[in-house]
């Protein structure tokens, strides 16, 4: 079965950096998109970045310039490198994939930015 476990979360200070991973399992990784998604507190969830099975990158405008999202198909895994972080960008983050119109979520990491 499709599994995504995402990693890498914490604290951390305004202005640092932080970056998340998470492994794939349980369909064929390399021919498919991978998005990260956040969700703050009393807030919906989000999109932040994707990127298409041939390393295409898209990212929301609040985080451009800021965030990298990458993939290593060999490892089956698809990181987000977060610099420059702001307390606003404090939430759960989720990786996602679409198979066949469905989406599948990870448990998501939680990434809290304060002082």
């Amino acid at each position: 079965q499709v599994q995504l476990v995402e990693s890498g979360g914490g604290l951390v200070q305004p202005g640092g950096s932080l970056r998340l991973s998470c492994v794939a399992s349980g369909f064929t990784f390399s021919s498919d998109a991978m998005r990260w998604y956040r969700q703050a507190p009393g807030k919906e969830r989000e999109l932040v970045a994707q990127i298409t099975f041939d390393g295409s990158t898209d990212y929301a405008d609040s985080v451009k310039g800021r965030f990298t999202i990458s993939r290593d198909n060999a490892k089956t895994t698809v990181y987000l490198q977060m610099n420059s972080l702001k307390p606003e960008d404090t939430a759960v983050y989720f990786c996602d994939v679409r198979i066949t119109g469905t989406p599948y979520w990870g448990k998501g990491t939680l990434v809290t930015v304060s002082s």
